[in-house]
């Protein structure tokens, strides 16, 4: 069981992934935040396994996010921005996901970290 949790400050990005991370067996989603500093408070405490992550949020950057976790937490950059995309992959990120994605892309992403 992958225990993960996405942050994104968009709500509805939020939402997609709860609704397909409800569909996957091997998926426990812990928590969502739309605040990154808030995430990383409840990671103090909270260990995971996968972090789904937005780039562009206000307070910190989802690159800076995944530069602050430990290096035993994998990561999966969820985003509408392509350009950022050679970055992730050289960060070693699990994968990256162009918004909008479906459900079968989301699933591709968590059999990669699984």
């Amino acid at each position: 069981m992958i225990k993960a949790i996405a942050v994104d400050n968009e709500p509805h990005g939020l939402e997609s992934i709860k609704m397909y991370a409800s569909k996957i067996n091997f998926l426990d989603l812990k928590a969502t935040f739309v605040d990154a500093l808030e995430a990383l408070e409840y990671l103090k405490n909270n260990p995971v396994d996968l972090v789904f992550l937005d780039i562009n949020m206000p307070d910190i950057t989802g690159m800076d996010f995944a530069r602050m976790l430990p290096p035993t937490t994998g990561f999966v950059f969820v985003t509408a921005y392509s350009k950022y995309a050679v970055d992730a992959f050289q960060m070693n990120a699990v994968d990256y996901l162009m918004k909008p994605y479906g459900l079968s892309r989301f699933l591709q992403a968590c059999e990669k970290a699984h």
